[in-house]
Protein backbone atom coordinates (compact mmCIF):
# COMPACT_ATOMS: atom_id res chain seq x y z
CA UNK A 1 0.00 0.00 0.00
CA UNK A 2 1.63 3.61 -0.76
CA UNK A 3 1.88 5.25 2.46
CA UNK A 4 3.64 8.32 0.33
CA UNK A 5 1.09 10.78 0.65
CA UNK A 6 1.73 11.01 4.27
CA UNK A 7 5.80 11.65 4.30
CA UNK A 8 7.17 15.65 4.08
CA UNK A 9 9.65 14.41 1.82
CA UNK A 10 7.11 12.90 -1.14
CA UNK A 11 7.81 15.74 -4.25
CA UNK A 12 4.80 14.63 -5.43
CA UNK A 13 2.44 15.72 -2.89
CA UNK A 14 0.89 19.19 -3.24
CA UNK A 15 3.25 21.75 -0.80
CA UNK A 16 0.46 22.97 1.32
CA UNK A 17 -0.44 19.61 2.33
CA UNK A 18 3.45 18.85 3.28
CA UNK A 19 3.37 21.89 5.07
CA UNK A 20 -0.10 20.90 7.15
CA UNK A 21 1.68 17.50 7.66
CA UNK A 22 4.60 18.59 9.26
CA UNK A 23 2.75 21.06 11.35
CA UNK A 24 0.43 18.47 12.45
CA UNK A 25 3.18 17.02 14.38
CA UNK A 26 2.05 13.86 13.67
CA UNK A 27 4.48 11.18 13.01
CA UNK A 28 3.47 8.13 10.95
CA UNK A 29 -0.26 7.63 9.40
CA UNK A 30 -2.84 5.50 11.02
CA UNK A 31 -3.35 1.60 10.21
CA UNK A 32 -7.14 3.10 8.12
CA UNK A 33 -4.79 5.88 6.60
CA UNK A 34 -2.66 3.73 5.62
CA UNK A 35 -4.99 1.11 4.25
CA UNK A 36 -7.22 3.57 2.51
CA UNK A 37 -4.76 6.07 0.65
CA UNK A 38 -3.91 4.82 -2.38
CA UNK A 39 -7.01 3.21 -3.14
CA UNK A 40 -8.81 6.68 -3.03
CA UNK A 41 -6.31 8.28 -4.65
CA UNK A 42 -6.16 5.61 -7.65
CA UNK A 43 -10.41 6.43 -7.55
CA UNK A 44 -11.68 2.73 -6.06
CA UNK A 45 -14.94 2.65 -3.97
CA UNK A 46 -14.27 1.90 -0.68
CA UNK A 47 -16.19 0.59 2.31
CA UNK A 48 -14.20 1.32 5.57
CA UNK A 49 -14.77 -0.09 9.09
CA UNK A 50 -11.97 1.69 12.12
CA UNK A 51 -12.41 2.81 15.59
CA UNK A 52 -13.92 6.39 16.39
CA UNK A 53 -10.40 8.00 17.19
CA UNK A 54 -8.11 6.46 14.95
CA UNK A 55 -8.29 8.78 12.23
CA UNK A 56 -10.92 8.14 9.62
CA UNK A 57 -11.46 11.39 8.80
CA UNK A 58 -7.99 12.59 7.42
CA UNK A 59 -7.85 9.16 5.81
CA UNK A 60 -10.08 9.69 3.08
CA UNK A 61 -9.91 13.71 3.09
CA UNK A 62 -5.80 13.99 2.55
CA UNK A 63 -5.78 12.07 -0.61
CA UNK A 64 -9.18 13.63 -1.61
CA UNK A 65 -7.27 17.14 -1.25
CA UNK A 66 -4.41 15.68 -3.73
CA UNK A 67 -6.59 14.88 -6.18
CA UNK A 68 -8.49 18.47 -5.93
CA UNK A 69 -7.98 20.31 -9.23
CA UNK A 70 -7.94 24.07 -7.99
CA UNK A 71 -8.35 25.74 -11.28
CA UNK A 72 -11.76 23.93 -11.97
CA UNK A 73 -14.45 26.14 -10.06
CA UNK A 74 -16.64 23.18 -9.63
CA UNK A 75 -17.78 20.82 -7.02
CA UNK A 76 -15.45 17.69 -7.07
CA UNK A 77 -16.00 16.41 -3.47
CA UNK A 78 -19.11 15.74 -1.46
CA UNK A 79 -19.25 14.80 1.76
CA UNK A 80 -22.41 14.13 3.74
CA UNK A 81 -22.68 13.87 7.65
CA UNK A 82 -25.75 13.18 9.67
CA UNK A 83 -25.27 16.30 12.38
CA UNK A 84 -24.31 19.68 12.22
CA UNK A 85 -22.02 19.16 14.36
CA UNK A 86 -20.05 16.45 12.57
CA UNK A 87 -20.39 18.64 9.33
CA UNK A 88 -18.81 21.28 11.04
CA UNK A 89 -16.21 19.75 12.54
CA UNK A 90 -14.96 18.17 9.36
CA UNK A 91 -15.26 21.64 7.27
CA UNK A 92 -12.69 22.40 9.74
CA UNK A 93 -10.46 19.88 9.55
CA UNK A 94 -10.83 20.82 5.33
CA UNK A 95 -9.93 24.23 6.13
CA UNK A 96 -7.00 23.44 7.88
CA UNK A 97 -5.48 21.21 6.20
CA UNK A 98 -6.59 23.00 2.86
CA UNK A 99 -4.62 26.14 3.98
CA UNK A 100 -2.33 27.86 1.70
CA UNK A 101 -4.04 26.42 -1.22
CA UNK A 102 -6.38 28.55 -3.44
CA UNK A 103 -9.14 25.11 -2.87
CA UNK A 104 -12.63 27.15 -1.92
CA UNK A 105 -14.63 25.19 1.01
CA UNK A 106 -18.30 25.49 2.17
CA UNK A 107 -20.25 23.77 4.81
CA UNK A 108 -23.96 23.30 4.25
CA UNK A 109 -26.47 21.86 7.15
CA UNK A 110 -29.70 22.20 7.80
CA UNK A 111 -31.22 25.15 10.12
CA UNK A 112 -28.77 27.66 8.43
CA UNK A 113 -29.94 30.79 6.42
CA UNK A 114 -30.20 29.00 2.88
CA UNK A 115 -29.62 32.02 0.99
CA UNK A 116 -26.41 32.33 2.68
CA UNK A 117 -25.36 29.12 1.68
CA UNK A 118 -26.60 29.86 -1.88
CA UNK A 119 -24.02 32.78 -1.78
CA UNK A 120 -21.16 30.39 -0.74
CA UNK A 121 -22.23 27.83 -3.29
CA UNK A 122 -21.69 31.30 -6.22
CA UNK A 123 -18.04 31.24 -4.96
CA UNK A 124 -17.40 28.05 -7.02
CA UNK A 125 -16.35 25.94 -3.90
CA UNK A 126 -14.33 22.46 -4.87
CA UNK A 127 -15.66 20.57 -2.08
CA UNK A 128 -18.21 20.95 0.81
CA UNK A 129 -19.48 18.90 3.67
CA UNK A 130 -23.13 18.75 4.20
CA UNK A 131 -26.22 17.19 5.70
CA UNK A 132 -27.98 15.03 2.91
CA UNK A 133 -31.68 17.26 3.67
CA UNK A 134 -30.27 20.31 3.02
CA UNK A 135 -28.02 18.99 0.16
CA UNK A 136 -30.61 17.27 -1.72
CA UNK A 137 -32.43 20.88 -1.11
CA UNK A 138 -29.60 22.49 -2.92
CA UNK A 139 -29.52 20.04 -5.53
CA UNK A 140 -33.06 20.45 -5.93
CA UNK A 141 -32.96 24.31 -6.62
CA UNK A 142 -29.94 23.14 -9.43
CA UNK A 143 -27.31 25.50 -6.81
CA UNK A 144 -25.32 22.30 -6.48
CA UNK A 145 -24.10 20.12 -9.97
CA UNK A 146 -23.99 16.93 -9.38
CA UNK A 147 -23.00 15.74 -12.54
CA UNK A 148 -19.82 17.94 -11.91
CA UNK A 149 -19.06 15.48 -8.74
CA UNK A 150 -16.53 13.40 -8.50
CA UNK A 151 -16.39 11.67 -5.02
CA UNK A 152 -19.07 11.77 -2.59
CA UNK A 153 -18.28 10.29 1.02
CA UNK A 154 -20.66 9.02 3.48
CA UNK A 155 -18.92 9.99 6.99
CA UNK A 156 -20.77 8.21 9.72
CA UNK A 157 -22.04 6.25 7.21
CA UNK A 158 -24.04 3.68 9.25
CA UNK A 159 -25.65 6.55 11.05
CA UNK A 160 -26.50 7.53 7.29
CA UNK A 161 -27.86 4.33 5.84
CA UNK A 162 -31.14 4.34 8.21
CA UNK A 163 -34.59 4.83 7.82
CA UNK A 164 -34.63 8.86 8.44
CA UNK A 165 -31.64 9.32 5.85
CA UNK A 166 -31.79 6.42 3.35
CA UNK A 167 -34.37 8.15 0.87
CA UNK A 168 -32.22 11.00 0.63
CA UNK A 169 -29.16 9.68 0.23
CA UNK A 170 -30.21 7.14 -2.43
CA UNK A 171 -31.70 10.40 -4.22
CA UNK A 172 -28.47 12.10 -3.94
CA UNK A 173 -26.59 8.98 -5.22
CA UNK A 174 -29.04 9.10 -7.93
CA UNK A 175 -27.74 12.38 -9.40
CA UNK A 176 -24.41 11.58 -9.67
CA UNK A 177 -22.75 10.54 -12.71
CA UNK A 178 -22.19 6.55 -12.59
CA UNK A 179 -18.22 6.54 -12.91
CA UNK A 180 -17.76 8.63 -10.02
CA UNK A 181 -16.33 7.37 -6.76
CA UNK A 182 -18.13 6.60 -3.06
CA UNK A 183 -16.45 6.31 0.17
CA UNK A 184 -18.23 5.02 3.12
CA UNK A 185 -16.19 5.48 6.48
CA UNK A 186 -17.44 4.38 9.69
CA UNK A 187 -17.03 2.71 13.38
CA UNK A 188 -19.63 0.31 12.79
CA UNK A 189 -20.97 -1.20 9.52
CA UNK A 190 -23.13 -4.20 10.02
CA UNK A 191 -23.15 -6.33 7.51
CA UNK A 192 -26.47 -5.48 6.90
CA UNK A 193 -25.95 -2.22 5.92
CA UNK A 194 -22.96 -3.05 3.70
CA UNK A 195 -26.05 -5.13 1.65
CA UNK A 196 -27.91 -2.31 1.52
CA UNK A 197 -25.01 0.43 0.36
CA UNK A 198 -23.47 -2.02 -2.46
CA UNK A 199 -25.83 -1.35 -5.21
CA UNK A 200 -24.45 2.26 -5.33
CA UNK A 201 -20.84 1.53 -5.26
CA UNK A 202 -18.61 0.04 -8.64
CA UNK A 203 -16.92 -3.30 -7.12
CA UNK A 204 -16.10 -1.65 -3.71
CA UNK A 205 -12.99 -2.61 -1.44
CA UNK A 206 -13.76 -3.38 2.28
CA UNK A 207 -11.41 -2.22 4.53
CA UNK A 208 -11.79 -3.16 8.61
CA UNK A 209 -9.49 -1.98 11.32
CA UNK A 210 -10.10 -3.92 14.32
CA UNK A 211 -9.22 -1.94 17.90
CA UNK A 212 -6.32 -3.96 18.78
CA UNK A 213 -4.48 -2.55 15.61
CA UNK A 214 -4.78 0.93 16.47
CA UNK A 215 -2.42 2.84 18.04
CA UNK A 216 -4.77 4.73 20.34
CA UNK A 217 -4.15 6.14 23.79
CA UNK A 218 -5.56 3.72 26.45
CA UNK A 219 -8.84 3.91 27.92
CA UNK A 220 -10.21 2.34 30.73
CA UNK A 221 -13.57 0.76 31.18
CA UNK A 222 -15.31 1.12 34.51
CA UNK A 223 -18.24 0.88 36.58
CA UNK A 224 -19.71 2.64 39.70
CA UNK A 225 -23.02 0.51 41.22
CA UNK A 226 -25.87 3.09 42.43
CA UNK A 227 -29.16 3.46 42.84
CA UNK A 228 -31.02 5.23 40.19
CA UNK A 229 -32.47 7.98 42.48
CA UNK A 230 -28.61 8.31 43.38
CA UNK A 231 -27.04 8.88 39.49
CA UNK A 232 -27.11 12.25 39.46
CA UNK A 233 -25.07 12.92 42.13
CA UNK A 234 -22.61 10.74 41.63
CA UNK A 235 -22.56 12.34 37.39
CA UNK A 236 -22.25 15.82 39.45
CA UNK A 237 -19.29 14.30 41.57
CA UNK A 238 -17.50 12.21 38.69
CA UNK A 239 -17.78 16.13 36.93
CA UNK A 240 -15.86 17.48 40.15
CA UNK A 241 -13.14 15.57 39.78
CA UNK A 242 -10.11 17.75 39.10
CA UNK A 243 -9.23 18.48 35.68
CA UNK A 244 -12.41 16.71 34.54
CA UNK A 245 -13.66 17.08 31.00
CA UNK A 246 -17.35 15.10 31.05
CA UNK A 247 -19.02 13.60 27.98
CA UNK A 248 -22.51 11.91 29.62
CA UNK A 249 -25.09 9.94 27.92
CA UNK A 250 -28.80 9.81 28.45
CA UNK A 251 -31.57 8.71 26.56
CA UNK A 252 -34.50 10.52 27.12
CA UNK A 253 -34.76 14.50 26.13
CA UNK A 254 -36.67 14.99 29.13
CA UNK A 255 -35.02 13.26 31.76
CA UNK A 256 -31.51 14.64 30.27
CA UNK A 257 -33.14 18.61 30.09
CA UNK A 258 -34.49 18.15 33.91
CA UNK A 259 -30.87 16.72 35.30
CA UNK A 260 -29.21 19.51 32.82
CA UNK A 261 -31.61 22.35 34.94
CA UNK A 262 -30.64 20.61 38.39
CA UNK A 263 -26.90 20.54 38.02
CA UNK A 264 -26.61 24.09 36.44
CA UNK A 265 -28.60 24.87 39.43
CA UNK A 266 -25.99 23.34 41.76
CA UNK A 267 -23.20 25.64 40.08
CA UNK A 268 -22.00 23.37 37.32
CA UNK A 269 -21.28 24.55 33.52
CA UNK A 270 -23.89 22.16 31.63
CA UNK A 271 -24.27 21.91 27.87
CA UNK A 272 -26.99 20.22 26.49
CA UNK A 273 -26.98 18.35 22.83
CA UNK A 274 -29.93 16.56 21.38
CA UNK A 275 -32.17 16.54 18.78
CA UNK A 276 -34.07 19.56 19.65
CA UNK A 277 -31.47 21.75 20.37
CA UNK A 278 -31.15 24.69 18.42
CA UNK A 279 -27.52 25.65 16.26
CA UNK A 280 -26.72 28.50 17.98
CA UNK A 281 -27.35 26.81 21.27
CA UNK A 282 -24.94 23.86 20.11
CA UNK A 283 -22.28 26.59 19.42
CA UNK A 284 -22.55 27.60 22.92
CA UNK A 285 -22.77 24.46 24.97
CA UNK A 286 -19.62 23.03 22.63
CA UNK A 287 -17.42 26.16 22.45
CA UNK A 288 -18.28 26.31 27.32
CA UNK A 289 -17.69 22.87 27.30
CA UNK A 290 -14.21 23.38 25.55
CA UNK A 291 -13.14 26.58 27.25
CA UNK A 292 -13.91 25.27 30.78
CA UNK A 293 -12.70 23.37 33.52
CA UNK A 294 -14.87 21.11 35.11
CA UNK A 295 -17.18 21.01 32.49
CA UNK A 296 -19.90 18.70 31.56
CA UNK A 297 -21.69 17.62 27.93
CA UNK A 298 -25.09 15.86 28.57
CA UNK A 299 -26.02 14.03 25.25
CA UNK A 300 -28.21 11.75 23.26
CA UNK A 301 -26.06 9.31 21.12
CA UNK A 302 -27.34 10.87 17.60
CA UNK A 303 -26.39 14.19 18.81
CA UNK A 304 -22.94 13.30 19.87
CA UNK A 305 -21.82 10.87 16.98
CA UNK A 306 -18.53 12.37 15.71
CA UNK A 307 -18.05 14.79 18.14
CA UNK A 308 -13.97 15.08 18.68
CA UNK A 309 -13.13 16.72 21.92
CA UNK A 310 -9.61 16.04 22.27
CA UNK A 311 -8.65 16.78 25.52
CA UNK A 312 -12.04 14.81 26.88
CA UNK A 313 -11.52 13.04 30.07
CA UNK A 314 -14.14 10.79 30.54
CA UNK A 315 -17.55 9.63 28.96
CA UNK A 316 -20.18 8.50 31.44
CA UNK A 317 -23.02 6.54 30.60
CA UNK A 318 -25.86 7.52 33.02
CA UNK A 319 -28.31 5.37 30.87
CA UNK A 320 -26.50 2.23 29.56
CA UNK A 321 -26.74 2.18 25.83
CA UNK A 322 -28.58 0.11 24.14
CA UNK A 323 -26.37 -2.32 22.46
CA UNK A 324 -22.74 -2.87 21.55
CA UNK A 325 -23.01 -0.55 18.92
CA UNK A 326 -24.16 2.00 20.82
CA UNK A 327 -21.27 1.37 23.54
CA UNK A 328 -18.57 1.46 20.75
CA UNK A 329 -19.53 4.79 19.28
CA UNK A 330 -20.06 6.22 22.91
CA UNK A 331 -17.07 5.19 24.44
CA UNK A 332 -14.79 6.35 21.72
CA UNK A 333 -15.51 9.80 22.05
CA UNK A 334 -12.35 9.34 24.55
CA UNK A 335 -9.00 8.36 23.89
CA UNK A 336 -9.09 9.82 20.44
CA UNK A 337 -5.74 10.47 18.49
CA UNK A 338 -3.79 13.27 20.16
CA UNK A 339 -5.00 12.77 23.45
CA UNK A 340 -3.61 11.20 26.72
CA UNK A 341 -6.11 8.81 26.80
CA UNK A 342 -9.39 8.67 28.84
CA UNK A 343 -12.24 6.55 31.06
CA UNK A 344 -15.68 5.57 30.20
CA UNK A 345 -17.99 5.02 33.57
CA UNK A 346 -20.78 3.42 33.23
CA UNK A 347 -23.21 4.17 36.14
CA UNK A 348 -25.39 0.87 36.98
CA UNK A 349 -27.95 -0.29 39.20
CA UNK A 350 -26.66 -3.80 40.38
CA UNK A 351 -28.75 -5.60 37.70
CA UNK A 352 -27.44 -4.09 34.67
CA UNK A 353 -23.76 -5.51 35.59
CA UNK A 354 -24.75 -8.59 32.92
CA UNK A 355 -24.87 -7.03 30.05
CA UNK A 356 -22.31 -4.06 30.62
CA UNK A 357 -20.45 -7.02 31.05
CA UNK A 358 -21.47 -8.89 27.92
CA UNK A 359 -20.58 -5.38 25.64
CA UNK A 360 -16.80 -5.06 27.39
CA UNK A 361 -16.31 -8.95 26.45
CA UNK A 362 -17.23 -9.04 23.06
CA UNK A 363 -14.98 -5.49 22.35
CA UNK A 364 -11.86 -7.14 24.63
CA UNK A 365 -12.41 -4.27 27.13
CA UNK A 366 -11.12 -4.93 30.79
CA UNK A 367 -14.09 -3.86 33.09
CA UNK A 368 -13.19 -2.53 36.88
CA UNK A 369 -15.62 -2.09 39.26
CA UNK A 370 -14.98 1.62 40.91
CA UNK A 371 -15.93 3.74 43.73
CA UNK A 372 -15.22 7.47 44.05
CA UNK A 373 -13.27 8.33 46.94
CA UNK A 374 -12.06 11.73 48.10
CA UNK A 375 -12.37 12.86 44.19
CA UNK A 376 -11.13 10.53 42.73
CA UNK A 377 -12.11 7.01 41.06
CA UNK A 378 -11.14 4.17 43.25
CA UNK A 379 -10.42 0.66 43.18
CA UNK A 380 -13.28 -1.09 45.62
CA UNK A 381 -10.66 -3.26 47.32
Amino acid sequence: MNNEIYKASDENMKPFLQEAWNASGFGAPTIIQEKTSALISEGHDVIAEAPTGSGKTLAYLLPLLQKIDATKKQIQVVILASSHELVMQIHQEIQKWSKGSTIITASLIGGANINRQIDKLKKKPQIVAGTPGRVFELINKKKIKMHEVQTLVLDEADQLIVPEHLNTIENIIKTTLKERQLLLFSATLPQTMEDVAKPYLNDPTVVRVQESETNKPKVDHVYILCEARDKMDMLKKITNIQGSKVLAFMRDIGNLSVVAEKLTYKGLIVGVLHSDTGKEQRAKALKAFRTSDKALLLATDVAARGLDIVDLTHVVNVDLPKDITQYTHRSGRTGRLGSTGGTVVSIIEPYELKRLEKFTKELGFELKEKVLYKGTLTDTN
